[in-house]
């Protein structure tokens, strides 16, 4: 690889070591937060979706647990790619 797809690679890569293992999601007031996807315990809906952490503590956010789910399964998936692609 010449330096500038070495120099494209590491930009590509660099919203990863920022963000590491962390979601954009929303309070109630809409502050923008990331959470460490690794520390969802559960999840529930009464009126509002509930994030409960592997520590017991609550969290209210604005995203419906299908949007939060499908956060972490596109992080996950934007890692084993990056990884794939690191093996080759």
């Amino acid at each position: 690889m010449n330096k500038a797809g070495e120099i494209g690679r590491a930009i590509s890569l660099l919203p990863l070591k920022v963000g590491m293992n962390m979601i954009q999601l929303h309070n109630i007031s809409g502050t923008s937060f990331y959470l460490n996807c690794d520390l969802i315990y559960r999840m529930e809906v009464n009126y509002d979706t509930i994030i409960t952490l592997t520590n017991m503590q609550k969290l209210i956010v604005q995203e419906t647990p299908d949007e939060v789910v499908q956060k972490v399964i596109e992080y996950r998936r934007q890692i084993h790619t990056h990884w794939r692609e690191d093996k080759e």
